[in-house]
Order: structure tokens, then C-alpha cells, then sequence
């Protein structure tokens, strides 16, 4: 089954934009399809492997800069932009 994934991070710390740079990049990192965008960052994959990312990077999130909201919309299907 194929995802398409909206993915906004909050973090909850004045220095902000490090945080969300490094998210995207490990994201960028993993295989997955990544379009950051200037208020979320869409991912497109196999369900399996988008929702072991997605634990993967917030779980790293939090260990490694603390207290973040996540946001995720995710529909089956593909929405890749074209």
C-alpha cells in the first residue's frame, strides 16, 4: 500500500529552524520520496517503511533536541505532486 504523508514539525524552543533543518535532512536520508515545503514536508512511500521512518525521526527528534509538536496527515494513495 502506498502513503502519501503532510508532516509539519513544531519545536518548542526559540532556536527553531536547526531542529526542523535536521529533521528534513534525515528525512531526506532515508529512500523516501521528501518535497519540504515552506509550511510542512509531504513524504511518499510503502506504508511499512513511511510509518518506520516516521517513529524513527520523531523518536529521534525528541531525544535529541526535546519537546516538539508533530502534525502528520496521511492518506493512503499516491498524491506525489507531478
Amino acid at each position: 500500500m502506498y502513503l502519501s504523508v503532510q508532516l509539519s514539525c513544531y519545536p518548542l524552543k526559540e532556536d527553531y529552524k536547526q531542529p526542523i533543518r535536521d529533521l528534513i535532512a534525515r528525512l531526506e536520508q532515508t529512500g523516501l520520496e521528501v518535497f519540504p515545503g515552506r509550511m510542512s514536508t509531504e513524504l511518499f512511500g510503502d506504508y511499512d517503511e513511511v510509518m518506520k521512518v516516521l517513529s524513527d525521526t520523531m523518536k529521534w527528534s525528541f531525544e535529541t533536541y526535546g519537546k516538539s509538536v508533530f502534525v502528520a496527515k496521511i492518506m493512503e494513495g499516491d498524491r506525489r505532486p507531478k
